[in-house]
């Protein structure tokens, strides 16, 4: 009596373990599967601030009320601003950015995204802070996307420390180069010539 039940215990131990085996393989193979479908270089990128990172991805209103999200923009050249209203360089850079997008960026498949640092404006309330930027945008007669960051997750998740700082992403969504201060329209249009 003792051998078969030593034998059935075996038996479906063995089973169990064939039955494990297989599952394993069949969420692999799932894996595997998604892994190739979001590009095989998934897998080596490392989210973070250092060239040839992932940077962080983020989703924020633009002015105009739509969602931007980071991620979205793979594929263009993405020159990634984090500014303020308040801040003498990014009152001076902020005219060239203008000019190369309306000059070069369709051409060379690059987007512009200037994330407001919407909490650090120096309006008491958040509606006041929005007007501010609003009227910054409208002064600087600016046509790229302005996102505000109003919980400063974006300027956290970047270690914002220096404004303006700006992140040249490629187009495969590797970040190239980070700046930060400002930029002239030189720079600005060789550092996004380099970008892929």
């Amino acid at each position: 009596m003792k051998k078969k039940n030593i034998g059935l215990l075996i038996v479906v131990l063995l089973v169990a373990a064939m039955v494990g085996t297989y599952v394993k393989q069949q969420i692999d193979k799932d894996r595997e599967i998604e892994t190739a479908s979001l590009g095989e270089e998934m897998d080596d990128r490392e989210i973070g601030l250092k060239n040839g990172n992932t940077p962080p991805d983020f989703t924020l209103t633009s002015l105009d009320g739509k969602n931007v999200t980071l991620s979205d923009l793979r594929g263009k050249k993405v020159v990634l601003n984090f500014w303020a209203t308040w801040c003498p360089p990014c009152k001076a850079e902020m005219p060239h950015m203008q000019n190369y997008y309306e000059q070069y960026a369709k051409k060379d498949n690059v987007e512009i995204v200037a994330v407001n640092l919407t909490s650090a404006e120096r309006d008491v309330t958040a509606d006041a802070k929005i007007d501010t930027v609003m009227t910054f945008r409208d002064s600087f007669e600016i046509t790229f996307p302005i996102v505000l960051d109003p919980e400063n997750t974006a300027g956290s998740d970047y270690q914002i420390l220096t404004i303006p700082t700006t992140y040249f992403i490629d187009s495969k969504g590797y970040i190239q180069r980070a700046i930060r201060g400002p930029m002239d329209a030189e720079m600005l249009k060789s550092y996004v010539d380099a970008l892929d």
